[in-house]
């Protein structure tokens, strides 16, 4: 079992106070377990300023995660915020691991980083952390991590700021921060993790299926036959697809075929070949269907899942030893609040009620399981998802 702890501070340029303010606010000596590990969700400034890297060396274990746009906790949310999460146990061992560079061959790095670091043991569950990268896949992550850990379910986030362009997306590993690398927490022993996620109401997806019939990676070529350009036509969305981002609110959603929940995936823009430039993979085979994204359907969908996941924390008797919730948002969740950018944090914490600690975080990207058995999980890579995992 575990102790979850969570300690934030809005000190960015005054390093000392800082460290204090989060050292008070955990008192390691008195709290800590046999074995413990920080897992960091802040704005970019943080790491800028010195400020994230002075935290985790004064903290005495180590630390992984985000850059975020904006997150909370049940003691409040914000943006100009870093917060620790740490979990401590008896009886559950940690280990993180930081790869090499994602730029090229980066199956190869993953690979590499959880076979050199993951033991004869296997991990009853692990965390990954990689920053936001146009030019990679997040579902081959997943897929790579997978397939080397023999079906580990694997939980985590890509990176996301609040620049325009996405520049300060880094992850995180004991202090220092990375562009282009992926950075696990592994963890071994007694541990019975529960997952929850909530995309887009049933509702929502629109009766227009279509059969991916060419694709390559993150890059929608065909559906039924036809260039994705002639779908859009068809479906009166041409001119929103030649805008980047545009069409946020309209994602993709996939059926593998495999008796899996759909998964949101969102469309980015198309290249100069006029093929859809995806936020994940898009492989052939599956059917994509439209659905339409907006406030009222997150907080609904939101508060469904966290109330789901509470009432098997609290009444489930394998559950009885619950202590904590963490939880990762999509960005483009955050973006269809509008102006009530803390809506969803806040009905998180009104739904918990202090019940149990918590950390929200947004996210580039969602790994979550989709479904976890003896045989192993399915771990999915979603887009426009909100994704819990009860400790």
């Amino acid at each position: 079992m575990f102790r979850t702890l969570t300690a934030s501070t809005e000190y960015i340029d005054d390093l000392d106070a800082a460290v204090a303010d989060i050292k008070a606010q955990l008192d390691c000596e008195r709290n800590l377990l046999a074995h413990s590990v920080g897992i960091v969700a802040c704005h970019y400034e943080f790491a800028l300023s010195g400020a994230l890297e002075a935290i985790c060396k004064a903290l005495p274990f180590d630390t992984v995660g985000t850059i975020t746009s904006a997150h909370g906790t049940a003691k409040g949310a914000g943006v100009l915020l870093l917060t620790v999460m740490v979990l401590t146990s008896d009886d559950v061992s940690f280990k993180t691991a930081l790869s090499q560079s994602l730029k090229t061959e980066s199956a190869k790095a993953i690979e590499a980083v959880y076979t050199q670091n993951a033991g004869a043991e296997r991990p009853g569950l692990m965390l990954a952390y990689a920053p936001f990268m146009v030019t990679n896949s997040g579902d081959e992550y997943v897929n790579v991590l997978g397939r080397v850990s023999g079906g580990v379910p694997c939980f985590g986030t890509l990176a996301v700021d609040d620049t325009p362009d996405f520049h300060n997306c880094f992850m995180i590993h004991n202090g220092e921060y990375y562009q282009d690398r992926m950075s696990l927490l592994l963890m071994y022993g007694n541990i019975k993790p529960r997952f929850f996620l909530a995309t887009i109401s049933a509702g929502k997806v629109l009766d227009h299926p279509a059969l991916i019939t060419s694709s390559e990676g993150h890059l929608l070529k065909e559906v039924n036959g036809r260039p994705i350009a002639d779908y859009f036509e068809k479906m009166g969305l041409t001119k929103a697809s030649e805008t980047a981002y545009a069409m946020t609110s309209l994602p993709f959603m996939l059926d593998y075929g495999d008796g899996t929940p759909l998964v949101s995936k969102v469309f980015i823009g198309l290249n100069e070949n006029r093929h859809a430039i995806c936020a994940g993979a898009m492989p052939e085979g599956s059917t994509l269907h439209l659905a339409v994204f907006d406030k009222d359907d997150v907080l609904l969908t939101t508060g469904n899942s966290i109330r789901e996941a509470l009432a098997q924390a609290e009444h489930e008797t394998k559950f009885h030893d619950a202590s904590g919730l963490l939880i990762y948002s999509c960005i483009s969740r955050s973006m269809t609040l509008g102006n009530d950018q803390f809506a969803e944090i806040d009905l998180v914490t009104k739904e918990i009620g202090g019940r149990f600690p918590f950390m929200l975080a947004y996210s580039g990207g969602e790994i979550c399981p989709t479904r976890v058995n003896s045989d192993g999980a399915i771990n999915r890579f979603h887009n426009n998802t909100f994704i819990l995992c009860v400790f």
